[in-house]
């Protein structure tokens, strides 16, 4: 069993990566660099311990100090999202987002991507319904037509700059791909605010009722946003519309 000084010896240790990790945590996208002032005002520490764990963070290459005297986050992050990358695939994470949308649904979901002028399906999960839209893995469909392509079109940076992104981080079609078919696709990013593809759930026009709408969109924008954190991309268009309290659509 261990004793009372390993336990105290344990829990500084897990105190001390926690405040390390806050202190890395304190940067944040729109900064170059952060003076130790900036960065006790952030935390909430002291100085004396911020001075303490940077010393180890700029020994490991993960903050850099800087001729002026404040600090820049440092290579090994970068070497580490590097390995994150090379370690990241897409059916490690999609199927079981997939899943969860179905269950909370009970409408079909599926995830696309681009493939020239058309969208491929690269991931499907059914409606557990009779009645349900009929979607197959490897099925390739038009692109301008249907949630799904139009997300792809709109929130793709490669065709669009990023500030004429759609405000609303969605869209929703009825009957564009097939008649009495409705569906609602939000995009997902991946580093650098690239488009990794787009998430929808689809099913017949009757069943995506206004009243039911808000539900479902919640629904999809929240596994959009758990999707792209979890694939390195930057969560913040979904956050920005659920504060700004976003309408459903109509």
């Amino acid at each position: 069993m261990p004793s009372d000084m390993d336990n105290d010896q344990k829990s500084g240790g897990v105190a001390a990566v926690e405040r390390a990790f806050a202190i890395l945590n304190a940067f944040r996208a729109t900064d170059t660099s952060l003076t130790l002032n900036e960065i006790a005002l952030r935390t909430g520490m002291y100085k004396s311990t911020i001075l303490r764990l940077i010393a180890s963070l700029v020994h490991e290459h993960c903050i850099v100090r800087l001729d002026d005297g404040s600090y820049q986050l440092g290579s090994m992050l970068l070497h580490w999202g590097g390995l994150y990358q090379a370690a990241l695939r897409l059916d490690d994470h999609v199927p079981p987002m997939l899943r969860r949308l179905v269950q909370e649904t009970e409408e079909g979901a599926s995830f696309f991507t681009r493939e020239g002028n058309l969208r491929v399906c690269l991931f499907r999960v059914d409606s557990p319904r009779s009645v349900r839209d009929h979607i197959r893995t490897g099925d390739l469909l038009p692109l301008d037509r249907g949630a799904a392509g139009r997300v792809l079109q709109a929130f793709d940076r490669m065709l669009v700059p990023p500030d004429e992104f759609p405000r609303q981080p969605y869209i929703f079609t009825v009957g564009e791909r097939e008649p009495d078919i409705a569906a609602i696709a939000a995009p997902v990013f991946g580093p650098q605010r690239s488009l990794r593809g787009a998430l929808a759930i689809s099913g017949p026009s009757v069943r995506f009722a206004p009243e039911l709408l808000p539900a479902m969109t919640n629904a999809l924008l929240k596994a959009a946003s758990d999707l792209t954190r979890r694939l390195g991309g930057d969560a913040t268009p979904f956050e920005r519309w659920e504060r700004e309290g976003g309408a459903t659509p109509r």
